[in-house]
């Protein structure tokens, strides 16, 4: 169905241009709250309420620009307010635990796990680092629009991403460890 008699059968309120919607966009939808949700079941509730918002707002969407991205905000949008809403958005490990690591993550070590286990890493990620790191890293947000979003200082989004990124590595590096100790015991 092309995209546009999509969108005009949504407006319309078709049970199946909403469905084909929903089956078009859920996969990558389900991705995007995996990463801010860290867990499946509280995705599942994000996805939901997503395309609840999809349907009741889809008389908002202009035209101009990617469909695709204006969905991809809404997503981006409500797990934001499910965080904030759970007041999940606080650092809850402390920052000390991660002085200590330093550098970046290879290339050659991040093609030693497959993008699964990466985002198994990031989903482990403390919920304001994650969020951070997701918004800034993989949506492309500017860290002052990040800081508008979670109304936190710039200052506190940049330093809350370099730390993600501390974690993550850390976080990395463990799973080849422990990948290379199973290997050498075959």
């Amino acid at each position: 169905m092309d995209e546009q008699l999509l969108i005009t059968g949504c407006k319309r309120g078709d049970a199946k241009a909403r469905s084909k919607l929903y089956e078009l966009y859920a996969p990558a939808m389900m991705s995007v709250c995996m990463r801010y949700a860290g867990n499946r079941e509280t995705a599942r509730d994000l996805l939901q309420d997503g395309f609840i918002k999809v349907y009741t707002k889809i008389d908002s969407y202009s035209g101009t620009g990617s469909f695709g991205g204006w969905i991809r905000r809404i997503f981006v949008t409500t797990s934001l307010e499910y965080l904030r809403r759970n007041d999940t958005l606080r650092i809850s490990t402390s920052i000390d635990e991660y002085d200590d690591v330093d550098g970046d993550v290879g290339v050659s070590a991040l093609e030693h796990i497959s993008a699964g286990e990466l985002m198994a890493c990031i989903a482990d990620l403390p919920n304001g680092f994650r969020t951070v790191f997701n918004l800034f890293a993989i949506e492309g947000y500017s860290h002052a629009e990040i800081a508008g979003m979670l109304n936190i200082k710039e200052s506190t989004s940049r330093s809350q991403f370099i730390r993600a990124k501390k974690v993550l590595q850390k976080n990395v590096e463990s799973l080849i460890m422990h990948e290379n100790a199973g290997q050498k015991r075959v």
